[in-house]
C-alpha cells in the first residue's frame, strides 16, 4: 500500500475550504497594498539557492532538496520564495517596466526538517518582495502588509520585533569582534552554534539554545557598530511604522536566518504556538540582485507559513472559515422523480447556483442525512405532486423554515437568499 512521503500531507476535500477562505483573503490584502502575482517554477538551479541564502546556512547545508536531472545538471526544490522571485525579476527585466516592482507569491515550498507542528518537508509559504527603492517607508509598508493580513484573520496579540543588521561598510568590523569574543566561550555553546562561529556568527545571538543565550549575554550587540547611514535607516523605519500606528519592539539580538538579509529584519510572533512561535520574518536584501548577477536593487519583502496560519486560526477559533455547501440539495421522493431532480440540478449549475441530489438510488431518509452531512442550505423534496404542480417547499437547513415557491422563481429565490 503505498502512502505519502514522510513531511508531507494531503489537504482532503472536507478540510480545503479553510485554504481557500485563507488564500482569497491574503489576495485580498495584497490587492489592497497593490502587489501584484508572480508564479516561479517549482524547481530552480542549485546555485542560485547556494549563492543566496548561503552555504553556511542551515537550509542549505542540511535541508534542500536537491537532484541531478538527465543532463547532469544540479536542480533543488525551492526551500523558499525570494530567490525565485529576484531571478525572474533579473531575467524577465521587470524592473524597465515599473521603477518600484511590488510582487506577492503563494507557493509550495520543501525543506527536509524534522517534520513537527506546523512544519512540514513540503509545506506552504504566502510572500511579498519590494523590489526597487532603499527608502526605509518601502520597510514599513511591506510590515504594515505582514500585520494587515493578520489583523484581517482577527489574530490578536501580535508582537512585532524589529533590527537593523547593518550593511557591507560596518557589518565586517562587528562581525571580527563577534568572533573573536565568541572564541573566548565556544566550549559553554551548543554544537551548532560552535560550527557558526566563524561561518556565521550572528546566528549564534538568534539561538534559541538556552546554553547559547546564557553563554552570550554580555556579547557585543551590532546596534553599537551600525554606520551613520544604517541608523538613519533603522530611525526612519521607526519614524514610519510610529507613523502607521504599528507597535513593535526592538531586538537587538533578532538576526534572521538567510545571509542575505542587510539592514531591516523583522519577525511577527504569537504566543498561541508555543515554543515554535513565529508566524512571519523578513527584511532587506539590498545585495541580493547584483550577488545574482543583475543590476544592483534595493529590495525589501518578508515570508510567511500558511500551515502556521491555520493553526492559530484554529486555535483562537475566532473566524468563521466559510465552508463550501450547496446552496440546494434536491430530493427525490420516489423513482419519477430522481430524473427531474437530476436535470433541475444541472440546470442551477448551469445558472451559477450550487447544487447537488441524490446519483446512488438511496431512500429519502438517506439522502436527508446527506443533504446535512454536506450543509446544503436549502432542501428540496420532490415527488410526482410537485412535478405535477410545479412548485416545491423549500427547507432552510439551518432553522427548518420552510417557504412555498415555484418552480420558474427558484433560482431567482435562491440567488437572493444565498451568499
Amino acid at each position: 500500500m503505498f502512502r505519502s512521503i514522510k513531511g508531507t500531507k494531503d489537504i482532503l476535500p472536507d478540510e480545503i475550504y479553510k485554504w481557500q477562505f485563507v488564500e482569497k483573503i491574503l489576495r485580498e490584502n495584497f490587492h489592497r497594498f497593490n502587489y501584484k502575482e508572480i508564479r516561479t517554477p517549482i524547481f530552480e538551479q542549485t546555485s542560485l539557492f547556494s549563492r543566496s541564502i548561503g552555504e553556511s546556512t542551515d537550509i542549505v547545508g542540511k535541508e534542500m532538496y536537491s537532484f541531478l536531472d538527465r543532463s547532469q545538471d544540479s536542480l533543488t526544490l525551492k526551500p523558499e520564495g525570494t530567490a525565485s522571485v529576484i531571478r525572474a525579476f533579473i531575467q524577465n527585466n521587470l524592473g524597465e517596466a515599473h521603477q518600484l516592482t511590488k510582487v506577492y507569491y503563494i507557493s509550495p515550498m520543501f525543506r527536509q526538517e524534522r517534520p513537527q507542528a506546523g512544519r512540514l518537508r513540503q509545506f506552504h509559504q504566502f510572500g511579498a518582495e519590494a523590489i526597487g527603492s532603499s527608502n526605509a517607508s518601502v520597510d514599513a509598508d511591506v510590515i504594515a502588509l505582514a500585520i494587515s493580513i493578520y489583523n484581517s484573520f482577527k489574530i490578536e496579540n501580535n508582537i512585532l520585533e524589529i533590527n537593523s543588521v547593518g550593511c557591507p561598510k560596518c557589518r565586517p568590523q562587528y562581525r571580527t569582534i563577534l568572533q573573536k569574543e565568541l572564541l573566548t566561550v565556544a566550549d559553554k555553546l551548543s554544537p551548532e552554534s560552535r560550527q557558526r562561529i566563524m561561518h556565521n556568527p550572528m546566528r549564534v545571538l538568534d539561538s534559541k539554545d538556552e546554553s547559547d543565550k546564557n553563554a552570550t549575554k554580555e556579547m557585543p550587540l551590532i546596534f553599537n557598530f551600525l554606520c551613520s547611514d544604517c541608523q538613519n535607516h533603522f530611525s526612519d523605519l521607526q519614524k514610519y511604522l510610529n507613523l502607521f500606528k504599528i507597535p513593535f519592539t526592538i531586538n537587538n539580538r533578532l538576526v534572521r536566518g538567510l545571509d542575505y538579509y542587510t539592514r531591516t529584519a523583522f519577525e511577527i510572533s504569537n504566543s498561541s504556538l508555543g515554543s515554535q512561535d513565529a508566524l512571519a520574518g523578513g527584511g532587506r536584501y539590498d545585495l541580493l540582485c547584483e550577488e545574482l548577477g543583475g543590476k544592483s536593487t534595493p529590495s525589501v519583502g518578508f515570508a510567511a507559513g500558511i500551515e502556521r496560519l491555520l493553526m492559530v486560526l484554529e486555535k483562537n477559533k475566532n473566524i468563521d472559515f466559510n465552508s463550501e455547501a450547496p446552496e440546494i440539495y434536491f430530493v427525490s421522493a420516489d423513482e419519477t422523480a430522481r430524473e427531474f431532480c437530476i436535470k433541475t440540478t444541472i440546470d442551477m449549475r448551469l445558472n451559477k447556483i450550487s447544487a447537488e441530489c441524490d446519483y446512488l438510488n438511496r431512500s429519502v431518509k438517506a439522502q436527508m442525512r446527506d443533504a446535512n452531512r454536506q450543509n446544503a442550505k436549502f432542501v428540496a423534496v420532490i415527488g410526482e405532486r410537485e412535478i405535477e404542480s410545479k412548485s416545491i417547499n423549500l427547507k432552510q437547513m439551518s432553522d427548518g423554515k420552510e417557504t412555498h415557491v415555484t418552480l420558474n422563481s427558484l433560482q431567482k429565490f435562491l440567488t437572493k437568499h444565498t451568499d
